[in-house]
């Protein structure tokens, strides 16, 4: 049975081109189409579609404001189409804390160097969104204003009716109230660290929030952030996790020098190696890699300058990227973790480590801060 999806944009241009697009799989079909966030919620409770892709300003109701009243009456994976600019990259960053699970830039150019290219980017990502169904949970950040953070059950079912989607938000309210006492059960290994790595891709944003925003002011530890995200995007991600943590983040620059309580995000667009003593180094990096920034390459780096000093955790994503970075650092007794298949966006980046033997450990997001404060003996 092919994917449904739900078009919405208010430009009629770009409805038909995507739409045409989408229907050139064998495997997705366009069912309906808006104009506007509001006509979505009313096509969203008509046609109930798997996926939706949405624009981000609108008139009547943006983009945004429409993904928040979807996944408070009925929860669907969308993909958001967004400007490379840094109004655009903030206003993907609000949709992501909507519950969003995905964007894509809206000139399909810069991100494909063909019209062949940019109609099988937009399938596959489609496709991997629509095996994940969203349910959108409030949770109290320690930025000035309130976020929410979406946690991912398999898309098995059909969506739920509204009450029975509160009723199971309630539920899992419950169940990651209760987890805290498992997660204690852990004991830290033995092992010492120099350096926190987190590589992550699609889903990345919301994950790595949710990590941060859990680590106190004293974090013991520099922390090493790769995020595939095109390079009008990273500054404004930094700056936002940096207001919302007590950890200090910044954008990565040449010249920078790791310290403890400070998370450096490597820049879009570019790669991030990490030398001696900790230096940071960016530069523009092969132009025929997939991922810029690279896991793999960042990883690399981090292999031979701190060896078996390093905890590295794999999160979310699409593709394989990280994975022959955490082999390199695995041959010298660095120890890597990998998020769980269940709390996933989409189960690539970490299934390639698990797969292959390289973690050693699989965590549910909900999990992850607190199993990394309990390995590092965090008070």
């Amino acid at each position: 049975m092919a994917i449904k999806v739900l078009v919405v944009d208010d430009s009629n241009f770009f409805r038909r081109r995507v739409s045409e697009i989408i229907n050139a799989s064998p495997h997705l079909e366009v069912i309906a189409t808006a104009n506007n966030g509001k006509e979505s919620i009313d096509m969203v409770i008509k046609h109930k579609p798997d996926v939706i892709t949405m624009d981000v300003e609108m008139p009547v109701m943006d983009g945004i404001t429409a993904v928040q009243k979807i996944m408070d009456v009925a929860p669907t994976p969308i993909l958001m189409f967004s400007s490379l600019t840094h109004q655009g990259a903030t206003a993907t960053l609000d949709a992501l804390e909507a519950g969003a699970c995905d964007f894509l830039p809206k000139k399909f150019e810069d991100i494909a160097r063909d019209k062949e290219e940019a109609t099988t980017l937009l399938q596959q990502r489609i496709q991997q969104i629509a095996k994940r169904r969203v349910m959108r949970v409030p949770e109290k950040k320690t930025g000035t204003t309130a976020k929410v953070t979406p946690t991912l059950k398999s898309n098995v079912d059909s969506i739920a009716k509204p009450t029975m989607n509160r009723l199971s938000t309630v539920n899992e309210r419950n169940e990651l109230s209760a987890k805290p006492s498992v997660i204690k059960r852990h004991k830290a290994s033995g092992k010492n660290y120099n350096v926190l790595a987190i590589g992550t891709s699609t889903g990345g944003p919301v994950a790595l929030q949710k990590i941060l925003t859990a680590f106190p002011a004293h974090f013991k530890l520099p922390i090493v952030l790769v995020q595939h995200m095109p390079g009008t995007f990273t500054k404004a991600f930094a700056d936002r996790l940096n207001s919302n943590c007590k950890i200090s983040v910044k954008e990565a620059a040449t010249g920078d020098i790791l310290k403890p309580g400070c998370a450096y995000l490597a820049p879009g667009g570019k790669q991030m190696l990490i030398g001696p003593n900790g230096q940071i180094k960016i530069h523009p990096g092969n132009e025929a890699l997939n991922y810029k920034p690279s896991v793999d390459i960042t990883f690399a780096s981090l292999s031979k300058s701190y060896g078996s000093k390093v905890l590295a955790v794999i999160l979310t994503g699409m593709g394989a990227d990280g994975r022959d970075g955490s082999r390199l650092l695995k041959d010298k007794g660095a120890e890597i973790w990998a998020q769980d298949e269940a709390s996933c966006v989409v189960y690539g980046m970490p299934q390639a480590v698990a797969k292959a033997g390289i973690a050693t450990e699989s965590i549910a997001l909900d999990q992850v801060a607190q199993r990394i404060l309990v390995e590092l003996k965090h008070e």
